[in-house]
């Protein structure tokens, strides 16, 4: 059977090896030996339980793929090298995500983007008595939710570089989220970014003091890229992000596909559009065996789901926007119908 290699174990990665596993001979190559629903990740904080319910080992849904925990160095034509070791492909597919990365040299705040990370804090988060969260997007919002709906008591502080809360989304998703942090009493800082930080007294570019006993960072995501840069640093943009054509290929490689956030597709980095180029990257490899025309990617926009505690949440759609307790209730069941297939 022909090789396939995938680099990475989300939500992109994980679909197709175990999608193909059964027709090539698949190693999928992760940082951690497990699958985790990343969109469930920010709970964890205020319930370290709730990782039960967003993780699940590799070895567990892949039945024939053989599984490596390690760190790719550096990929060629046809290779991968991580450790001593080299892996050879007939199609490789980069999936490696991306992270958070901080915007300043000093630094003491949190990062968000791993369960365990977040789980080593809860017990800080529960004695601390004033929060900042540094970002309000779709992270920040989410995890500033999640902290004050279950400890309403605490001081809650949200710095935003943007003149409002989800700004990529419409107006009214908007005004529902800062409406809600209002009546919460959280404290919104709008138009300005956290430039230092000393002793847990964060400023901000206009000069702003915030004196806090926990800080979370929900800014700055870069790509996992890095391998790249020995033999294909052409193929990278100026952030980082991996060049593909319109098949999810590698520009200029054939046998090479690259799929979620770090691919330079202009749209959300969400797990919805990592899925949908799983699927397509499946079907391509298929077609690619056959000698058959690619299929052309198109995102197809499902809408998207922000999460304001455990009771309240927001649903667009283009124009479309549904708030209260019904999205949440979505998002809630969608979360247990994308991990049925790994448990």
């Amino acid at each position: 059977m022909k090789k396939v290699v995938i680099i990475g174990g989300g939500f992109a990665g994980s679909k197709i090896a175990k999608e193909l596993e059964n027709k090539f001979e698949v190693t999928i190559i992760d940082t951690k030996d497990y699958f985790e629903f990343t969109p469930g990740i920010l709970p964890a904080i205020v319930d370290p339980e709730c990782m039960k319910e967003i993780r699940v080992l590799h070895t567990n849904y892949l039945k024939k793929a053989m599984v490596i925990v390690g760190r790719v160095q550096k990929i060629s034509k046809n290779e991968v090298f991580i450790k001593n070791k080299r892996i050879k492909f007939d199609y490789l597919v980069i999936a490696t995500g991306s992270r958070y990365q901080f915007p300043f040299k000093d630094h003491e705040a949190i990062l968000t983007n791993r369960a365990n990370q977040l789980r080593n804090h809860c017990n800080g988060l529960c004695s601390a008595k004033k929060i900042l969260v540094i970002g309000g997007g779709f992270t920040g919002v989410e995890l500033a939710g999640d902290i004050v709906c279950k400890y309403p008591e605490k001081e809650i502080t949200i710095v935003h570089s943007m003149d409002k809360l989800l700004e990529r989304l419409p107006e009214k998703a908007s005004k529902y989220a800062q409406k809600f942090f209002k009546k919460k009493g959280v404290k919104m800082i709008f138009n300005e970014l956290i430039t230092s930080d000393k002793k847990n007294v964060y400023m901000t570019n206009k000069g702003t003091k915030i004196k806090t006993d926990m800080a979370f960072l929900c800014v700055g995501i870069v790509p996992n890229s890095e391998f790249m840069q020995k033999s294909f640093p052409a193929l990278l943009d100026k952030r980082g992000h991996i060049k593909v054509n319109e098949f999810l290929q590698l520009r200029g490689h054939r046998n090479i596909f690259v799929a979620g956030d770090v691919t330079d597709i202009k749209e959300e980095k969400t797990a919805q559009s990592a899925q949908e180029h799983a699927d397509f990257i499946i079907e391509n490899i298929k077609k690619e065996e056959k000698k058959k025309p690619l299929k052309k990617y198109h995102f197809m926009n499902k809408g998207m789901l922000v999460s304001l505690g455990n009771k309240k949440g927001i649903f667009c759609r283009k124009n479309l926007v549904m708030t209260g307790t019904i999205p949440r209730m979505i998002k809630t069941a969608l979360q247990n119908s994308e991990m049925k297939p790994y448990r």
